[in-house]
């Protein structure tokens, strides 16, 4: 009998960890090195955890070995509450906190807490893929509102307006965003609020990115904007702490949550069926919250993230028919092929004969929902040389193709 995947699974799609990664692999173990700019993982390109978490972790050991409170340990709640509380998220206490196994657990227990078959969630595209494939997993329908490339990549509000409907429960902000590295000003994020508000509709705030800023980029939360209106904010230490396989990461939910209590027990429903997160993992985040851990020397002129997106910037936008809006956050560069020049039909086919000519893995900008073939997106976390190597591949697999 021939086993099928469920149709549950029809409609959902990972394309960061998907074919291409699979043909990358492939190559591997036929011996080839692969130079791997597809996922913002920072450990594999040197980027270590700050010691003094690490510390604690270890430190800590001996009384992690059971299971904690569904939502997590007290004290790491306490600590993101007055994370929060620093940016300007009033209201909350540790009981509207819940620790998961990294973000992606927790946004796929949010959307399943809320969505009913048929009901929409608005995202940006392009996005980060997760997000459209949890609402499918959830019975749900993603809805995708632009972001506008000639405005930054900021969210064009009169699109997302227009997408309202009847079955509309919330709308998804990712800021910094991922793939883009746009983040929000302050009037595109209050015309979100305000749609959300106006609509009554659930907000969800991905902020993973929002330590990483350049230039005199400033990260405004979400939910700040929005004490009236539920806001579920998510946050971690895989990016700016560097402890992406910790997976350990945050949800806060704020705003009249009395107004959201059956919801709420839907999420905590969830939370208690996979008992716990991470217990080792959550000794890390009072430590990490608590202090200083040296981001800000690596985004400020000099660092080394700063430098590494300066340089592939440049590079890219010396390669003849491609372009690429500055990022002001996050860790990728997501540059744009002239169609007049490039005419692409299909990106995955683009990218998966880069990587076999030139052994460089990059994802293709339909992968982040993005509706045309005419996007990458590169990871800027390899040092200088490597993203120099990388882009000289690139710039040499473009020009057969011009």
């Amino acid at each position: 009998m021939t086993v099928l995947q469920s149709r549950k699974l029809a409609d959902v799609c990972y394309d960061i960890r998907g074919p291409v990664l699979a043909e990358a692999q492939r190559l591997e173990r036929e011996g080839h090195r692969i130079l791997k700019l597809n996922i913002g993982n920072p450990a594999p390109f040197g980027f270590d955890a700050p010691e003094g978490i690490l510390a604690d972790v270890v430190a800590a050991l001996p009384t992690a070995q059971g299971y904690c409170d569904s939502q997590g340990l007290v004290s790491a709640r306490r600590a993101v509450v007055q994370y929060h509380h620093a940016k300007g998220v009033e209201g909350i206490d540790v009981d509207d906190v819940y620790l998961g196994n990294g973000v992606s657990e927790l946004i796929v227990m949010a959307l399943q807490a809320l969505l009913d078959d048929g009901d929409e969630v608005l995202i940006p595209t392009p996005d980060y893929p997760l997000w459209t494939a949890a609402v499918s997993l959830a019975g749900g329908r993603p809805v995708h509102y632009r972001c506008d490339e000639g405005e930054g990549w900021q969210p064009d509000l009169d699109d997302l307006a227009a997408k309202i409907g009847p079955r509309t429960r919330g709308v998804v902000v990712i800021n910094p965003n991922n793939p883009t590295g746009a983040v929000y000003g302050l009037p595109v994020l209050e015309g979100i609020v305000e749609l959300a508000r106006t609509n009554g509709l659930v907000l969800f705030s991905d902020e993973i990115y929002d330590q990483i800023l350049y230039d005199d980029a400033v990260h405004v939360a979400t939910a700040s904007l929005a004490p009236d209106v539920l806001c579920l904010t998510f946050n971690g230490l895989s990016k700016a702490y560097r402890l992406a396989g910790f997976r350990s990461g945050w949800l806060v939910v704020s705003g009249p949550t009395e107004r959201a209590r059956s919801y709420i027990e839907g999420l905590t429903i969830l939370a208690n069926m996979r008992l716990c997160a991470n217990v080792p993992a959550q000794h890390a985040v009072a430590t990490a919250l608590g202090g200083d851990h040296g981001l800000e020397s690596l985004v400020l002129p000099g660092g080394r993230l700063r430098d590494q997106r300066d340089t592939a910037l440049a590079l890219l936008e010396e390669i003849p028919g491609v372009s690429c809006v500055r990022p002001k956050g996050a860790l990728y560069l997501f540059p744009r092929l002239d169609p007049e020049v490039y005419p692409i039909k299909d990106d995955q086919r683009l990218v998966l004969e880069l990587l076999r000519e030139q052994h460089l893995l990059l994802v293709q900008g339909t992968g982040f929902n993005w509706p045309d073939p005419d996007h990458l997106r590169i990871v800027t976390l390899p040092h200088v040389e490597d993203l120099r190597d990388a882009i000289d591949r690139f710039a040499t697999f473009l020009a057969a193709r011009r």
